[in-house]
């Protein structure tokens, strides 16, 4: 993407550039406390979306106590400041050390299905840290894509793109999916997809935490247009330094020779409720601030 670069936007990229460098060089329990602290500063003293955090795990986890709440709630800045630390070095990071830092779970049965000429589409959520799920399995050898937005800021965006290069993953501009991944899938390439936030227009409602959530219906309609196998992908932090990660792909089932309008929302509540599931796992590494349930299904 070629842009005009504004003032602001220089001066918002090498603000970030000089943050990056710092989150860098710092020794790696130093960075990710750092951020910790930060992300802490944003959550309980600024409370940016606070009471959007706070609704949104009411609504997740109506049996859990307020003190339990706002404990998932805090643990949830923390782990996402963190997890930006932790993104900015992975791009640093030889494949062999990407390797050592995580373990993956199904990555046999991935593999095959990437192998048999179909491609794949894999879908991944607010999770735990969604980079190093695509990362990890790149630099295993599988071939793969990652859809991303196009930025406002053309100095984001090519940053973007060379980060993910050296972590051996294509971006796919999402504004030009429809046309990109099918390409992709034909090539035999894995392409990731993040699939847990709102949708204003054209959305599918599934159920969420016993709550009705527009989503995004691309992956299914990519899976059921091209006979491309589904599988859901995240990357769980474990607990301590250095940082490590448990990598869990599951196989999401999809009816052979399902079409239409049904077969979408099935194919879509079913990777909803894989992911939901594994929410439940770990609560505090979810991005509750996103407003998932803010779009509202029409009245009759």
């Amino acid at each position: 993407m070629t842009g005009r670069h504004t003032v602001r936007h220089r001066v918002e990229f090498w603000t970030f550039r000089a943050l990056s460098w710092t989150v860098a060089v710092l020794p790696e329990r130093a960075a990710l406390g750092l951020c910790s602290v930060l992300g802490w500063f944003v959550g309980v003293v600024l409370r940016v979306r606070r009471v959007d955090t706070d609704r949104h795990l009411e609504i997740a986890f109506p049996e859990r106590d307020l003190a339990w709440r706002r404990r998932a709630a805090r643990a949830s800045y923390i782990h996402f400041a963190r997890e930006a630390a932790m993104t900015i070095r992975l791009a640093q990071m030889q494949p062999e050390e990407i390797v050592r830092r995580t373990e993956i779970v199904g990555l046999e049965a991935f593999q095959d299905a990437a192998a048999a000429g179909k491609g794949a589409v894999m879908i991944s959520g607010h999770l735990g840290n969604w980079e190093v799920a695509a990362a990890s399995v790149a630099v295993r050898g599988v071939p793969m894509d990652v859809a991303a937005h196009l930025q406002k800021n053309p100095l984001f965006y090519r940053h973007m793109v060379e980060r993910q290069d050296r972590l051996g993953l294509t971006v796919l501009v999402k504004n030009e999916a429809f046309r990109l991944v099918p390409q992709a899938l034909a090539a035999g390439r894995i392409v990731a997809l993040i699939a847990d936030q709102n949708i204003r227009k054209r959305g599918v409602f599934v159920d969420f935490f016993g709550k009705a959530a527009a989503t995004a219906k691309g992956p299914a309609l990519f899976a059921l247009r091209t006979g491309a196998p589904v599988f859901l992908g995240v990357a769980v932090r474990k607990q301590g330094y250095p940082s490590r990660y448990r990598v869990i792909i599951e196989r999401v089932r999809v009816e052979e020779g399902a079409r239409g309008a049904d077969a979408i929302r099935d194919l879509t509540q079913q990777h909803v409720s894989i992911l939901e599931a594994r929410i439940r796992e770990a609560p505090s590494q979810y991005f509750w601030q996103h407003r998932r349930w803010k779009t509202r299904p029409h009245p009759l």
